[in-house]
């Protein structure tokens, strides 16, 4: 099994990659059959409908990982209230179809969302902005369980992600994603 993480956050030290790390090494741990990758993205364009039948050589390589995953599990911040512009553009560029006989890879895609912030929603209106946009984009959300990890600088320390109290969490979001996937195949 093949799970693809997307980190809405383009930071290099940001909680949540480090928040996507940790569920690697977890799912190393606790299922050596699952295979994870982090996303790099940071050479994704702007969506621009000049160019999406161009299919610019960055958004070929993130649809394809896309096509190639089996699960597609977002590790998101908040941004006002609101999920990351970058994040929308990679989504926007896997909502379009690829070409005039294959469509948007996300379509049926199973995908699970994480977040942490530095405030108390935990990115919770990020991800119910997210689950809109991906149950309209017809991609399998798993809706229960979500990781929000609130106040997530009191997990860490020295800018180092520690998962003290949200540990439990994520183990439980990992276990139940991967028997999403399995349900969905």
């Amino acid at each position: 099994m093949n799970v693809l993480a997307i980190v809405g956050s383009r930071r290099v030290g940001s909680y949540n990659l480090q928040a996507a790390q940790a569920a690697g090494e977890l799912l190393k741990q606790r299922r050596p059959d699952v295979t994870f990758t982090i996303l790099n993205w940071d050479d994704v364009p702007f969506m621009n409908e000049d160019s999406e039948h161009l299919e610019p050589p960055a958004i070929a390589r993130v649809r394809q990982a896309v096509r190639d995953a089996d699960g597609v599990w977002l590790f998101s911040p908040e941004y006002n209230h609101a999920i990351p512009g970058p994040l929308k553009n990679l989504l926007d560029w896997l909502s379009r179809p690829v070409s005039a006989t294959e469509g948007p890879v996300i379509v049926g895609k199973p995908v699970a969302l994480s977040g942490a912030s530095i405030g108390m929603s935990g990115a919770e209106h990020a991800q119910e902005q997210l689950a809109g946009m991906l149950n309209y984009l017809n991609a399998r959300v798993m809706n229960k369980p979500r990781l929000c990890i609130p106040y997530v600088g009191s997990q860490a320390q020295d800018g180092v992600l520690k998962l003290d109290a949200s540990a439990p969490y994520l183990e439980r979001q990992a276990d139940a994603f991967v028997r999403f996937i399995e349900a969905a195949r």
